[in-house]
Protein backbone atom coordinates (compact mmCIF):
# COMPACT_ATOMS: atom_id res chain seq x y z
CA UNK A 1 0.00 0.00 0.00
CA UNK A 2 1.29 3.57 -0.73
CA UNK A 3 1.78 5.94 1.92
CA UNK A 4 -0.12 8.64 1.55
CA UNK A 5 2.27 10.62 2.90
CA UNK A 6 6.38 9.64 3.27
CA UNK A 7 10.20 10.30 3.73
CA UNK A 8 13.14 8.59 3.51
CA UNK A 9 15.83 9.63 5.47
CA UNK A 10 15.32 13.50 5.54
CA UNK A 11 17.32 15.75 6.08
CA UNK A 12 16.64 19.32 6.04
CA UNK A 13 18.68 22.98 7.10
CA UNK A 14 17.53 26.36 7.42
CA UNK A 15 19.77 29.09 6.91
CA UNK A 16 22.88 27.04 6.81
CA UNK A 17 21.83 25.51 10.63
CA UNK A 18 20.49 21.43 10.36
CA UNK A 19 17.07 21.40 11.63
CA UNK A 20 15.98 17.20 10.98
CA UNK A 21 18.24 14.77 10.74
CA UNK A 22 17.60 10.98 9.27
CA UNK A 23 13.59 11.39 9.37
CA UNK A 24 12.05 8.40 7.70
CA UNK A 25 8.27 8.17 8.66
CA UNK A 26 5.11 6.83 6.68
CA UNK A 27 1.59 7.98 7.14
CA UNK A 28 -0.96 4.73 5.26
CA UNK A 29 -4.19 6.05 4.36
CA UNK A 30 -6.57 6.26 6.71
CA UNK A 31 -4.62 6.75 9.87
CA UNK A 32 -4.32 9.63 12.44
CA UNK A 33 -1.19 10.49 13.15
CA UNK A 34 -0.14 12.99 15.94
CA UNK A 35 3.14 14.84 15.11
CA UNK A 36 4.40 15.59 18.84
CA UNK A 37 7.50 17.24 20.44
CA UNK A 38 8.61 20.94 21.98
CA UNK A 39 9.29 24.16 20.14
CA UNK A 40 12.42 23.47 18.26
CA UNK A 41 11.97 20.04 17.90
CA UNK A 42 11.25 20.43 13.95
CA UNK A 43 7.65 19.70 13.82
CA UNK A 44 6.71 22.65 11.38
CA UNK A 45 9.61 21.67 9.14
CA UNK A 46 8.81 17.99 8.70
CA UNK A 47 5.32 19.64 7.81
CA UNK A 48 6.89 22.35 5.92
CA UNK A 49 9.06 19.56 4.04
CA UNK A 50 6.73 17.34 3.03
CA UNK A 51 4.08 20.44 1.31
CA UNK A 52 7.17 20.71 -0.75
CA UNK A 53 7.50 24.67 0.95
CA UNK A 54 10.89 23.85 2.38
CA UNK A 55 13.48 22.08 0.16
CA UNK A 56 15.25 19.04 1.81
CA UNK A 57 19.30 18.96 1.85
CA UNK A 58 19.31 15.66 1.40
CA UNK A 59 16.61 12.45 1.31
CA UNK A 60 13.48 11.84 -0.31
CA UNK A 61 9.70 13.13 0.26
CA UNK A 62 6.74 11.92 -1.12
CA UNK A 63 2.98 12.49 -1.52
CA UNK A 64 0.71 10.07 -2.61
CA UNK A 65 3.69 7.95 -3.89
CA UNK A 66 5.02 11.30 -6.03
CA UNK A 67 7.67 14.11 -4.78
CA UNK A 68 6.17 17.52 -4.35
CA UNK A 69 5.56 18.81 -7.64
CA UNK A 70 3.43 18.54 -10.26
CA UNK A 71 2.44 15.30 -10.25
CA UNK A 72 1.28 15.33 -6.80
CA UNK A 73 -2.87 15.48 -6.25
CA UNK A 74 -2.92 18.47 -4.75
CA UNK A 75 -6.63 18.70 -4.93
CA UNK A 76 -6.51 15.86 -2.68
CA UNK A 77 -4.42 17.55 0.54
CA UNK A 78 -6.00 20.42 2.83
CA UNK A 79 -3.61 22.25 4.73
CA UNK A 80 -4.59 23.97 7.60
CA UNK A 81 -1.44 26.30 9.77
CA UNK A 82 -0.95 27.77 13.11
CA UNK A 83 -1.08 30.76 11.80
CA UNK A 84 -3.59 32.33 9.01
CA UNK A 85 -4.83 35.32 7.72
CA UNK A 86 -7.80 34.55 6.48
CA UNK A 87 -10.86 36.57 7.42
CA UNK A 88 -8.42 38.43 9.09
CA UNK A 89 -9.85 42.56 8.36
CA UNK A 90 -11.78 40.52 5.27
CA UNK A 91 -15.10 41.15 5.52
CA UNK A 92 -16.30 37.87 4.57
CA UNK A 93 -18.64 35.46 6.19
CA UNK A 94 -17.74 32.42 7.55
CA UNK A 95 -19.69 30.90 5.10
CA UNK A 96 -17.79 32.85 1.91
CA UNK A 97 -14.97 31.92 3.35
CA UNK A 98 -15.78 28.30 2.91
CA UNK A 99 -17.08 28.47 -0.43
CA UNK A 100 -14.17 30.10 -1.85
CA UNK A 101 -11.82 27.37 -0.56
CA UNK A 102 -13.57 25.07 -3.37
CA UNK A 103 -12.75 27.55 -6.46
CA UNK A 104 -10.31 25.34 -8.65
CA UNK A 105 -9.20 25.29 -12.23
CA UNK A 106 -8.64 29.23 -11.86
CA UNK A 107 -12.62 29.57 -12.45
CA UNK A 108 -13.96 32.49 -10.74
CA UNK A 109 -16.69 31.02 -9.52
CA UNK A 110 -17.45 27.64 -7.68
CA UNK A 111 -18.47 24.61 -8.60
CA UNK A 112 -22.34 23.58 -8.49
CA UNK A 113 -23.33 22.44 -4.84
CA UNK A 114 -20.15 24.39 -3.50
CA UNK A 115 -22.33 26.29 -1.25
CA UNK A 116 -24.38 22.96 0.21
CA UNK A 117 -21.12 21.44 0.94
CA UNK A 118 -20.01 24.51 2.56
CA UNK A 119 -22.62 24.69 4.84
CA UNK A 120 -22.09 21.09 5.53
CA UNK A 121 -18.76 21.30 6.69
CA UNK A 122 -19.90 24.43 8.56
CA UNK A 123 -22.76 22.31 10.71
CA UNK A 124 -20.01 19.58 10.81
CA UNK A 125 -17.43 22.28 13.37
CA UNK A 126 -20.79 23.48 14.93
CA UNK A 127 -21.22 26.96 13.36
CA UNK A 128 -23.90 26.41 11.15
CA UNK A 129 -25.87 29.42 12.80
CA UNK A 130 -22.76 31.53 12.15
CA UNK A 131 -22.35 31.30 8.65
CA UNK A 132 -23.50 35.00 7.85
CA UNK A 133 -21.46 36.54 10.11
CA UNK A 134 -18.33 38.17 9.28
CA UNK A 135 -14.87 35.81 10.37
CA UNK A 136 -13.69 38.60 11.75
CA UNK A 137 -16.52 39.15 14.78
CA UNK A 138 -15.59 35.57 15.69
CA UNK A 139 -13.34 34.25 18.41
CA UNK A 140 -10.34 33.09 17.92
CA UNK A 141 -11.42 29.27 18.39
CA UNK A 142 -14.55 29.71 15.86
CA UNK A 143 -11.97 31.24 13.60
CA UNK A 144 -10.26 28.09 14.09
CA UNK A 145 -13.11 25.73 13.02
CA UNK A 146 -14.03 27.89 10.21
CA UNK A 147 -10.53 27.37 8.34
CA UNK A 148 -11.52 23.52 9.41
CA UNK A 149 -14.86 23.66 7.40
CA UNK A 150 -13.00 25.18 4.87
CA UNK A 151 -10.44 22.17 4.39
CA UNK A 152 -13.51 20.30 5.01
CA UNK A 153 -15.01 21.80 2.60
CA UNK A 154 -12.74 20.11 -0.23
CA UNK A 155 -13.28 16.30 1.21
CA UNK A 156 -9.23 16.02 1.27
CA UNK A 157 -8.01 12.35 1.34
CA UNK A 158 -4.88 14.02 3.26
CA UNK A 159 -5.50 16.81 5.99
CA UNK A 160 -2.48 18.34 7.86
CA UNK A 161 -3.27 20.75 10.90
CA UNK A 162 -0.72 22.43 12.84
CA UNK A 163 -0.92 23.07 16.27
CA UNK A 164 -4.93 23.52 16.09
CA UNK A 165 -5.68 24.06 19.63
CA UNK A 166 -3.27 27.23 19.56
CA UNK A 167 -5.54 29.69 20.95
CA UNK A 168 -8.82 27.61 20.91
CA UNK A 169 -11.21 27.36 23.73
CA UNK A 170 -12.49 24.11 24.86
CA UNK A 171 -15.67 23.72 23.27
CA UNK A 172 -14.02 24.72 19.93
CA UNK A 173 -11.52 22.32 20.74
CA UNK A 174 -14.57 19.13 20.87
CA UNK A 175 -15.95 20.80 18.10
CA UNK A 176 -12.60 20.29 15.83
CA UNK A 177 -12.34 16.92 17.27
CA UNK A 178 -15.76 15.75 16.52
CA UNK A 179 -15.42 16.94 12.64
CA UNK A 180 -12.50 15.33 12.40
CA UNK A 181 -13.88 12.55 13.76
CA UNK A 182 -17.26 12.27 11.00
CA UNK A 183 -14.55 13.28 8.34
CA UNK A 184 -14.55 9.25 7.53
CA UNK A 185 -11.99 8.01 5.22
CA UNK A 186 -9.53 11.21 5.25
CA UNK A 187 -5.97 10.51 6.47
CA UNK A 188 -5.15 13.10 9.13
CA UNK A 189 -1.43 14.64 10.40
CA UNK A 190 -2.08 16.89 13.40
CA UNK A 191 0.92 18.76 15.03
CA UNK A 192 0.50 19.16 18.96
CA UNK A 193 2.30 19.69 22.16
CA UNK A 194 0.38 16.76 23.26
CA UNK A 195 -2.50 15.09 22.47
CA UNK A 196 -5.05 16.53 24.61
CA UNK A 197 -8.92 16.31 23.40
CA UNK A 198 -7.29 14.65 20.62
CA UNK A 199 -6.66 11.51 22.20
CA UNK A 200 -9.58 10.12 21.60
CA UNK A 201 -9.32 10.73 18.03
CA UNK A 202 -5.64 9.98 17.03
CA UNK A 203 -4.45 6.68 17.15
CA UNK A 204 -0.27 6.73 16.38
CA UNK A 205 1.87 9.04 17.64
CA UNK A 206 5.23 10.56 15.99
CA UNK A 207 7.55 12.22 18.82
CA UNK A 208 10.60 14.49 17.63
CA UNK A 209 13.35 15.75 19.78
CA UNK A 210 16.52 17.47 18.16
CA UNK A 211 14.86 16.95 15.14
CA UNK A 212 15.34 13.01 15.37
CA UNK A 213 12.20 10.78 15.18
CA UNK A 214 12.46 9.83 18.77
CA UNK A 215 9.46 7.48 19.03
CA UNK A 216 7.03 6.10 16.91
CA UNK A 217 4.21 4.14 17.61
CA UNK A 218 0.55 3.93 18.86
CA UNK A 219 0.01 7.25 21.00
CA UNK A 220 -0.85 5.59 24.21
CA UNK A 221 2.88 4.57 24.36
CA UNK A 222 4.43 7.53 23.11
CA UNK A 223 2.78 10.53 24.49
CA UNK A 224 4.15 10.08 27.47
CA UNK A 225 7.82 10.42 25.58
CA UNK A 226 6.62 14.08 24.33
CA UNK A 227 8.03 17.27 26.57
CA UNK A 228 5.41 18.11 28.79
CA UNK A 229 6.75 21.22 28.54
CA UNK A 230 6.54 22.58 24.97
CA UNK A 231 8.78 25.56 25.21
CA UNK A 232 11.51 22.80 26.21
CA UNK A 233 13.19 20.39 23.54
CA UNK A 234 17.20 19.24 23.38
CA UNK A 235 19.11 21.62 22.73
CA UNK A 236 20.04 22.11 18.75
CA UNK A 237 23.26 20.41 17.63
CA UNK A 238 26.13 23.02 17.40
CA UNK A 239 27.74 23.66 14.22
CA UNK A 240 30.73 22.22 14.92
CA UNK A 241 28.99 18.82 15.84
CA UNK A 242 26.25 18.70 12.99
CA UNK A 243 26.48 16.76 10.21
CA UNK A 244 27.69 19.19 6.87
CA UNK A 245 24.54 19.52 4.66
CA UNK A 246 24.59 21.17 1.56
CA UNK A 247 21.32 22.54 0.50
CA UNK A 248 20.85 21.67 -3.16
CA UNK A 249 19.85 24.24 -6.02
Amino acid sequence: MTPVASTTRLNVALGGNPVLFDVTVAIAPGEAVALLGANGSGKSTLVKALLGLTPPASGAVALFGEPPGRRVPWAKIAYVPQDSPAGSGVPASALELVVAAQLTGGRPWPPAGARARALAALESVGLSDRAKDPVAHLSGGQRRRVLLARALARRPELLIMDEPLAGVDAASAEALVAALRAASGTTSLVVLHEPGPFASYLTRGIVLRGGRVHADGPLADVAPQAPADPHHDAPHVGRSQAPRLEVRP
